[in-house]
């Protein structure tokens, strides 16, 4: 069996990657959230197995990378990007696309305040929700609070608030 997953590894990290490459950009462009979300979280989880697998598989080769120049660029480039994302998403302010912006800002507002913006009545708005399943306690909740006391993502929430065409 150990076999027939090594000689897997590295094709499945190839098809997995992909995946993450394609549903990662449009995360980022802001395309297909409700498609691209889940699937880029488990499967780039899933993509944990076949690199284990690769490395296991490719060890010998791997490690004598270790002790060079380029490696060690890649890993600290790779370190530092990653500590400047983490220390920029520690701010205040929302991060990422201008509409990521945006769509936060308005999260931040209640029903009564958002309503006009849509064409809306807040009692409307309020219906919508409650018919799609979110606990509303009154039009002065914010949209964001109205999604985690329900327990639901907010890109649900703003499905459920959008006028449809």
């Amino acid at each position: 069996m150990p076999r027939l997953l090594q000689r897997y590894a590295t094709p499945l990290i190839t098809g997995l990657f992909l995946v993450s490459l394609i549903s990662g950009v449009g995360l980022f462009l802001g395309l297909g959230q409700s498609i691209f979300h889940e699937m880029h979280e488990i499967l780039s989880m899933v993509l944990i197995l076949p690199f284990a697998l690769h490395v296991w598989k490719n060890w010998r080769p791997l490690a004598n990378y270790f002790g060079r120049t380029p490696m060690t660029v890649g890993l600290v480039a790779s370190a530092l990007a990653a500590l400047a994302f983490a220390m920029q998403s520690g701010e205040a302010g929302a991060g990422g696309p201008p509409q990521f912006a945006l769509a936060s800002a308005v999260l931040d507002h209640s029903p009564s305040e958002v309503a006009p913006l849509l064409g809306s009545t807040s009692e409307t708005l309020v219906e919508q929700l409650t018919a799609a399943g979110f606990t509303v306690q009154g039009p002065d909740e914010t949209l964001t609070d109205i999604a985690q006391a329900s327990g639901r993502d907010q890109f649900e929430l703003v499905q459920a608030i959008l006028p449809r065409s």
